[in-house]
């Protein structure tokens, strides 16, 4: 858990994460990798991708996987099903209704507020087709995918490259931002990058996310001034507090 010492500053960004935190794509997103696999004679389990490979990017994925099930991996074999899989991802989420309940409404309160981001390891396309479908998409200023860093979760490259893009518009600190992840890879990524983090526990369970700064069962839930008085509370020095499981 990250220990914040130093002064406290005041909330100005909030940077998502998109899969499993504002879309519910994460089963589309194992239907297609177990697809993409089972074409190769690779069978992947849901208990296996839940624990080992949520949160990382295709590539990353599809690379573990093999490795796990004895493969030969090639760079040319990952990018192949990778793009297999993305084709097919693309037209799931083009027909399915996928955002998570109520994750509108908290958009638009906490975009009336504060500055709003993704940083997440899905393909722009894909996050672009959800927040389009929704009429969400400006509410965002920036989105930083897969494509924009040699490196996915856990390594904190998302969030720096998101932090270096908003930067460029208006001064930001890591220290002003707050990162709302759904697992273990992305919050490392988060709090690698100086990030505080909140954990909604939509794709795991809740005792798999006990490194975030707190964690919250749903994020359509929460009030936004609570979450805000706790991870930056009134006084102006000294760490923050935990939070509970849940919000009121």
């Amino acid at each position: 858990m990250t220990n914040f010492t130093a002064r406290i500053d005041q909330l100005k960004a909030i940077i998502f994460d998109f899969d499993g935190v504002l879309a519910d794509t994460e089963p589309v997103h194992f239907r297609m990798f177990r697809q993409v696999l089972f074409e190769e004679g690779i069978e992947l389990k849901l208990e296996d991708y839940e624990r080992r490979y949520i949160g990382l990017t295709d590539e990353a994925c599809l690379r573990a996987v093999m490795r796990a099930g004895g493969r030969s991996v090639t760079t040319d074999a990952v990018k192949r099903l990778a793009s297999r899989k993305t084709t097919l991802t693309q037209e799931a989420l083009s027909r399915e209704t996928v955002l998570m309940p109520g994750v509108e409404d908290f958009l638009q309160a906490a975009g009336r507020s504060y500055r709003l981001a993704i940083a997440s390891g899905a393909l722009r396309r894909e996050i672009e087709v959800v927040l389009e479908g929704a009429g969400l998409r400006s509410l965002f200023e920036h989105i930083s995918s897969a494509e924009d860093v040699p490196q996915g979760k856990s390594q904190p490259d998302l969030y720096l490259h998101a932090l270096d893009r908003l930067n460029a518009v208006e001064p930001l600190l890591a220290s002003e931002c707050l990162a709302i992840e759904d697992s273990g890879f992305g919050i490392a990524a988060a709090q690698g990058a100086g990030l505080r983090c909140l954990a909604v526990a939509s794709s795991l369970d809740p005792l798999c996310l006990g490194e975030a700064d707190a964690v919250v069962v749903r994020l359509a839930e929460c009030d936004l001034s609570t979450l805000v008085r706790h991870f930056w509370p009134l006084s102006s020095t000294g760490s923050f507090p935990r939070l509970l499981s849940a919000f009121p």
